[in-house]
């Protein structure tokens, strides 16, 4: 009986003390669920596309994979651990029964786009040769040296718009790189695009009728999405808001 007491106070010890190694959730993984509001809320700030700590619900280290894995078909909601502003752990914690089934549904898709860019990182990104708005060819060879960042939209997503500002910003903040290239992808033709530029400018070159391209090429079904490329041509990182390519760019260009 003494041994068995023992090897369970162990077993306890050992668990928590994995949770102490990662810290305690930064919200209370209950209550966030008592409404998608609540949820929706606190989902804003985790980025499934930056790079994180993995942790199961045991708080065990997984690969990030598998983490992604477990939300697009389990039962599962990300939430960060209590750690330093540079530090990110995230934790699975299981969808409560009674949960809004729209947390679940919600989840499930995100992940799912998340993994499918990150299965896209450390790929060759596909040969292109266009020309953009201004007539000037872009090919993989034109960009041989230098890092890319490509921003695939369409005049219509209300995400993609929403973002100009904050894109155009980080263009200003790198013009002094002449090794960092901004190019941007758009599905619409250059007289809608020429049009709508004129309302809401972008500080990118612009390459119309992309469509098939994407769509073909790139696989994609959700917009914005953001490729960093090494110099090498490489895909380093894949990613759906303005908040983590800045991040990953940062990382990038200091390499």
């Amino acid at each position: 009986m003494k041994k068995f007491i023992f090897i369970t106070a162990f077993l306890i010890c050992n668990f928590c003390s994995a949770q102490n190694k990662f810290g305690n959730p930064e919200v209370d993984p209950v209550q966030i669920q008592k409404t998608f509001t609540d949820w929706s809320a606190y989902n804003k700030k985790i980025m499934l596309s930056r790079d994180f700590t993995a942790l199961d619900s045991q708080s065990k280290e997984i690969s990030k994979k598998a983490f992604l894995n477990a939300l697009t078909n389990e039962n599962f909601i990300p939430i960060r651990l209590k750690s330093a502003d540079s530090v990110y752990n995230y934790k699975l914690f299981k969808i409560l029964p009674k949960s809004d089934t729209s947390i679940k549904a919600t989840i499930n898709q995100e992940a799912f786009d998340a993994l499918k860019n990150y299965e896209m990182e450390g790929k060759p990104f596909p040969e292109f040769s266009f020309k953009d708005l201004d007539g000037n060819l872009v090919t993989n060879e034109s960009m041989k040296s230098k890092i890319i960042v490509i921003k695939c939209w369409y005049i219509h997503c209300a995400a993609c718009i929403k973002e100009f500002p904050q894109v155009n910003a980080l263009v200003s903040k790198c013009k002094h790189r002449k090794d960092i290239v901004f190019i941007s992808f758009a599905e619409d033709t250059p007289e809608q695009l020429k049009t709508f530029l004129a309302r809401k400018p972008l500080s990118y070159s612009v390459i119309p009728n992309m469509k098939i391209y994407m769509n073909e090429k790139l696989d994609l079904n959700a917009f914005p999405t953001h490729f960093i490329l090494d110099k090498e041509g490489i895909i380093k990182k894949v990613v759906s808001n303005f908040e983590s390519l800045e991040v990953a760019l940062e990382k990038e260009s200091k390499l």
